[in-house]
């Protein structure tokens, strides 16, 4: 699996160890709590189940399609933009826009960055901090100065998911918000080192609003469509999803060999939705005809995740760009093995 920070030129190690380590902290503090509640709910006498009070979390069943008999490349390649476009406009199913702009950080390209941005003017404070995270998945540049007009966001939610962003897209701007939550509750106007004043939320002090911020875009990162909108432990235990599996999928599929090919298309009908998304990411950079159909027949996929990343993928292997590759640094004092 992937690193979900990737160490690069100019950004301060110091910074990137803050970085991951508030992650991990956040997670595990978040674990305990959803521990702690069902130690609690053990505890007492069961009641009769409640009807649940909202949606969020809730997954919605992608409407029922059929592929054509026949199509030409030009028909499939509006039909993959209908899908992505029709989800991110889904107002009426918050989750289903998150898992669109997930799928939509997977391509490069002006149309798919208008999208974004257009996400982070929503009003909706999950779908503005989706648009920042796939925003800074694409890597785009050019929807920096959309995420840098955020900082200011009322929901500190949304302005820690900028500055996070900016910062691995190597922009200081929204340095004063990462200090604020490093000091903690010993400085609510942290020292500027790069001019910026930006407001701070006492949130950003808050363990618990820090713990729901670290494992909200931690599920973005490690599942994609399926894990944004609730937390990563919460959506384990939902879908049962065999994620040892899909992250064996993800490191093979770095190694761009028949065999591997031959595995990734043969994963495309796993009964496991998680698996068949984590195929149809692995097969991006494919250019062949036949990837591209194999693909293709996942339009019709029952589940949402899958369909918008066929969607996605199907457009990355008929040609239009996806976020570049970062190589890596190595850390001072490592070897090559």
């Amino acid at each position: 699996m992937k690193a979900a920070t990737a160490y690069m030129p100019g950004m301060p190690l110091r910074w990137m160890r803050i970085g991951v380590v508030l992650f991990a902290v956040a997670g595990v503090v978040c674990l305990r709590n959803e521990a702690a509640h069902a130690q609690d709910a053990a505890a007492k006498p069961q009641a009769a189940p409640a009807k649940p009070d909202s949606t969020e979390g809730e997954e919605v069943e992608a409407p029922a399609a059929t592929l054509p008999a026949t199509s030409t490349p030009e028909e499939r390649n509006r039909e993959a933009w209908a899908i992505l476009t029709d989800a991110a406009g889904d107002a009426s199913h918050t989750q289903t826009q998150l898992q669109a702009l997930s799928a939509l950080g997977l391509l490069r390209s002006p149309r798919s960055s208008k999208m974004i941005a257009a996400a982070m003017t929503e009003p909706d404070l999950d779908v503005r901090t989706a648009a920042v995270l796939a925003a800074g998945q694409t890597r785009d540049r050019n929807l920096t100065p959309s995420i840098r007009s955020l900082l200011d966001d009322k929901e500190p939610q949304v302005a820690f998911a900028a500055a996070m962003t900016l910062w691995k897209m190597n922009d200081k701007s929204g340095e004063d918000i990462l200090m604020s939550v490093v000091d903690g509750e010993r400085s609510t106007n942290p020292t500027l080192m790069h001019g910026a004043e930006h407001k701070i939320s006492k949130d950003l002090h808050d363990p618990a609003m820090l713990a729901r911020m670290g494992a909200m875009q931690g599920a973005y990162m490690l599942l994609g469509p399926f894990g944004y909108g609730i937390t990563a432990f919460q959506f384990m235990h939902q879908t049962g999803g065999d994620f040892a599996r899909a992250s064996a999928i993800e490191q093979l599929s770095q190694e761009k060999i028949e065999p591997v090919h031959r595995a990734l298309i043969a994963a495309l009908v796993d009964k496991d939705p998680i698996v068949r998304a984590a195929a149809l990411k692995g097969l991006m950079e494919y250019r062949d005809n036949a990837t591209s159909m194999a693909i293709y027949r996942l339009f019709a996929d029952p589940k949402y995740p899958v369909r918008l990343t066929a969607a996605a993928a199907y457009l990355r292997t008929t040609g239009t760009p996806g976020p570049p590759i970062v190589a890596v640094a190595r850390l001072p004092g490592s070897t090559q093995h």
